[in-house]
């Protein structure tokens, strides 16, 4: 298996870093879309200023480069967008996100003529966002348990119930909403999937702080209608949809460069600070930290090259993304306390106060990177993946 980029490959990494140095993108601290900017990162990410560098993404060709040519794509290998993607991340900017991503590759796959054709030149034009409804209060893991419901009314659909942990739910245009079509159907069968306009009437969203400052969401749906022609592919289909987006989130919102950037962020910290007048690097407990740390990151980037690499040859890679899913989350976690251990008390120190580290960012990695082995699928949910698929145990 070769991870090895095309020389035409590395010719696109430099330009998307030329870009990056155009726009004047500078890593996490120092950009405008990096967290720890503003109280609520979430918001920020999701803000005017993101749709505004959507619709530059756009401007240079940059949205939906795998698309086919007569989507509006480009019909370039997949690697294109795993580039573009790596390199925004790296310095904390907003990658083109599931618009292009999951929810454009599922339309395409299997949306119908009216919907492609309403949806896919809005998400290459950058001028529209998309919030994903599949949690519920009673089915988080458990996703086939979902319980919100649409029944028949006329030529369209009545939605009630309720969706939790929406982020960007606020700011969205569109819900991608899974709901329950047939109850009657075994759990993993009677699920639909719905593209809801999130200014109908009957939605209401409720805003969730989180420990990690990431604006999520309640959102309520009474009474809700919506049209035939917004029912994505198959009725009752919807389970298969949702599998083939969470595969395509599982390792392309994951993407190894925030954690090979921090790394060596942290790298660097350990050599400028000193403790009782000894550097940091020389304490033997910190370079074994360091060292150990260093083998994982390059770990991570193998098993996401490897998943990368099953996934341009269309196939599913199913057990590899719950693999590196897995792996690299609980990485992003171990960094994010190796930092806090080796700055002490001084690691607590947030943003406002005027002796913090990074402008606060290991206080705020140590929190927001919780949500890291939560969403989409827990740590439980890929670890029964593995064990099912690779190691074919009963469960």
């Amino acid at each position: 298996m070769n991870f090895d980029f095309t020389p035409e490959e590395e010719i696109f990494i430099d330009e998307v870093k030329a870009f990056i140095e155009e726009e004047k993108l500078k890593p996490h601290a120092d950009n405008v879309f990096a967290p720890n900017r503003e109280a609520d990162a979430q918001t920020k990410l999701d803000s005017p200023p993101r749709r505004e560098f959507m619709k530059t993404l756009s401007k240079k060709g940059y949205l939906g480069m795998s698309w086919p040519i007569r989507y509006g794509g480009q019909g370039k290998d997949g690697v294109y967008d795993y580039i573009l993607n790596e390199e925004l991340c790296r310095v904390g900017a907003p990658s083109p996100g599931k618009g292009v991503g999951s929810i454009g590759q599922t339309i395409i796959h299997h949306g119908s003529q009216a919907v492609k054709d309403e949806f896919l030149p809005l998400i290459l034009a950058g001028d529209i966002d998309f919030a994903l409804g599949y949690s519920e209060p009673g089915a988080g893991s458990d996703l086939a348990s979902l319980k919100l419901k649409a029944e028949r009314k006329g030529n369209g659909w009545l939605i009630n119930g309720q969706k939790i942990w929406t982020s960007s739910g606020h700011v969205a245009d569109w819900y991608w909403l899974a709901a329950r079509t047939d109850p009657g159907a075994p759990k993993h069968k009677g699920i639909s999937v719905f593209l809801v306009n999130m200014k109908d009437p009957g939605i209401e969203v409720h805003p969730i702080e989180t420990i990690g400052e990431h604006a999520t969401n309640s959102v309520f749906l009474t009474d809700v209608w919506v049209a035939d022609e917004y029912v994505v592919g198959e009725l009752n289909k919807g389970w298969i949809y949702i599998c083939e987006a969470l595969n395509y989130e599982r390792f392309t919102f994951y993407t190894i460069a925030p954690l090979e950037q921090k790394f060596k962020e942290l790298v660097d910290l350990v050599k400028t600070l000193s403790r009782d007048g000894r550097p940091l690097n020389e304490f033997p407990e910190i370079r074994k930290k360091i060292i150990y740390l260093a083998a994982d990151v390059e770990k991570a980037k193998v098993l996401q090259r490897k998943v990368l690499s099953i996934a341009l040859q269309d196939q599913v890679p199913q057990t590899e993304a719950a693999i590196f899913k897995l792996f690299s989350t609980k990485l992003h976690q171990r960094l994010a306390n190796a930092a806090m251990d080796i700055l002490g008390p001084e690691g607590l120190f947030t943003k406002d106060y005027e002796k913090s580290h990074a402008d606060g960012k290991w206080e705020w990695s140590y929190r927001s990177t919780l949500v890291d082995t939560i969403g989409a699928g827990t740590t439980e949910i890929q670890k029964n993946t593995i064990a099912k698929k690779a190691l074919k145990l009963p469960l």
